[in-house]
């Protein structure tokens, strides 16, 4: 045995940890900064979903967002300009417009007045566009946004950036924040769900998708008629004893192999096992809407037998009452490059009926204060008129991130507020401006969570929703 060997023998622990120039306090700091920052309590390898603390108390317990994918105008709908009726047809000033680019039209295009009348609503005196009469009762439970903007102009990077709080695909969206921070109510259906009723998500999965996050964080897609999911019953021959005797099985070999490796990716199998098999009984139950009443169908409009955005509220409304932490409905359609009279009076009727009644049905069964209602796109609509013969487009507008109207209702927000101004033809904000990462913030706010305490590590660094930026809106929450 040489030198080198025999004094590294007699260097214990002790004069290790003395002499190392780190010492056990560094280490266990260490440690604890490789952890996320999230609730009060650790993940559990049995139930990766099991609920979670919030960092302070919460309003909200859950959330219901109604996302108009393909951007509604807010020049139509929610921000009154009548100046633009008065300039129809000559350019806006470069002074507001500044030469900022847009997706299909110039700067200095045309511009086109408002294609619907505006009138005030409620005792709140709300304007509110005549395209939405069913909003327009409710207004006194509503709070409007007229100066929400964001860094992105077309519609995949916009949407994208709206529910993940990064442009690229691969971040984790809201609701996998969300269920990561809190997990989840109910055994019995995902805490994250997805609808889709319109003619396809220009963002794709990625607006749902867990990214970085444990997969079991990820949305699950609910289809709007049959069974809510494919495979959800089982084949000829299978019944329910055979299936659960299956899934003890594998859940079984999938432990053994937890506790060599600690993979969390086997945690979410077996969550997702004992979900598909629980779901097998409350999937079914849930898309069953012969108990409701009458009236509360003729309510949101909903014929129980036909695919609608009627019918995802309806059941949007059902999940809340089963326990679902986030549920998201994509309703795509509103990208009016021409005829934006046409468009937005066809989305209206598919939207705004069943919307209003699903804040008024949540109010009716004391679950509104607790459950956070959100109805919005992923950026606005240009002042300017899009026309292109080439394309067959006229009487449209193009993108327009630098101004657009969201609202928001219950679950610890102001109602009867509009809050946030734009100039007098809708271009710019003017007033209390909210980016997109000061709604993400506001929305984790109303949770119970803080936005930048909510972390994942991962790739050597810390990861959250807002990234570094946003601030919570504190003058629209109760």
């Amino acid at each position: 045995m040489n030198t080198f060997q025999r004094n590294c023998l007699e260097i214990t622990r002790r004069f290790f940890l003395r002499d190392c120039g780190i010492g056990v306090g560094k280490i266990a700091l260490a440690g604890l900064l490789s952890e996320p920052i999230m609730a009060n309590t650790t993940v559990s390898q049995d139930d990766p979903l099991a609920q979670r603390s919030p960092h302070f108390r919460a309003k909200a317990k859950a959330v219901i967002h109604l996302f108009m994918a393909g951007a509604p105008s807010h020049l139509e709908l929610f921000d009154n300009k009548p100046e633009l009726r008065k300039i129809e047809g000559k350019p806006l000033p470069e002074s507001v417009t500044q030469g900022q680019r847009l997706a299909f039209i110039r700067s200095d295009a045309a511009v086109m007045g408002p294609q619907f009348q505006f009138a005030k609503h409620g005792q709140c005196g709300m304007e509110i566009s005549e395209a939405l009469p069913y909003l327009s009762k409710i207004v006194d439970d509503v709070c409007l946004i007229r100066s929400c903007h964001t860094d992105q102009f077309n519609h995949a990077p916009a949407q994208t950036f709206f529910q993940t709080g990064f442009s690229v695909p691969g971040r984790p969206s809201i609701g996998s924040w969300v269920t990561y921070g809190l997990g989840s109510v109910t055994k019995d259906l995902p805490a994250f769900v997805v609808m889709s009723t319109g003619s396809g998500i220009s963002g794709g999965s990625g607006l749902w998708s867990s990214g970085f996050l444990p997969s079991v964080h990820t949305g699950v897609r609910f289809r709007n008629q049959g069974d809510p999911i494919l495979n959800v019953s089982n084949p000829p021959g299978v019944d329910r004893s055979l299936q659960r005797d299956t899934i003890d099985l594998v859940d079984q070999l999938n432990r053994k192999q937890l506790l060599e490796t600690s993979d969390p990716e086997i945690s979410t199998r077996l969550a997702n096992y004992e979900m598909a098999f629980r779901m097998q009984t409350s999937a079914p139950e849930l898309m069953d809407l012969r108990g409701e009443s009458k009236e509360t169908l003729e309510l949101y409009g909903c014929d129980p037998a036909t695919p609608s955005f009627a019918r995802a509220c309806l059941l949007a409304r059902r999940m809340i009452e089963r326990g679902v932490r986030y549920v998201n409905i994509f309703h795509e359609g509103w990208d009016a490059h021409s005829d934006v009279l046409g468009n937005h009076r066809g989305n209206c009727n598919a939207t705004d009926k069943a919307s209003a009644a699903l804040v008024s049905d949540l109010k009716s069964r004391g679950l509104l204060d607790e459950t956070l209602v959100v109805w919005g796109g992923e950026f606005g609509r240009t002042p300017m008129v899009e026309s292109n013969a080439a394309l067959g487009r006229s009487r449209g507008r193009d993108h327009h991130p630098k101004a657009y109207s969201m609202w928001m209702a219950g679950g610890g927000i102001r109602p009867g507020l509009t809050f946030g101004t734009t100039d007098e033809l809708g271009y710019n904000v003017t007033e209390n401006p909210v980016h997109v990462h000061d709604f993400q913030a506001t929305l984790l706010h109303c949770l119970g969570m803080d936005h930048e305490r909510l972390t994942f590590r991962t790739q050597g660094r810390d990861y959250r929703l807002t990234d570094v930026h946003g601030k919570v809106v504190n003058a629209i929450l109760l």
